[in-house]
């Protein structure tokens, strides 16, 4: 199993907001497809597959806020 994680944005940014899941549970995921879209009061980005394989868990709700670290979504 692989999570997905919120990467480091910043020094000064310690929490984005979940925009929009592109995928659901069950989904099958190439390494590199896009699955969810976070933003912050500075920025916004596209979170990656880090690996291919079946999304089997989402942690996180769109609007709901992330902190730097927090796993949001499992990858079987």
């Amino acid at each position: 199993m692989t999570d997905i994680i919120i990467p480091n944005l910043g020094n000064e940014i310690s929490e984005a907001e979940i925009t929009e899941w592109l995928v659901e549970t069950g989904d099958d995921v190439e390494q590199g497809d896009v699955v969810l879209l976070i933003s912050t009061t500075k920025t916004s980005l596209e979170i990656e597959a880090p690996t291919s394989g079946k999304i089997s868990q989402i942690n996180s709700n769109e609007g709901d806020l992330v902190q730097v670290g927090e796993v949001v979504c499992t990858i079987e």
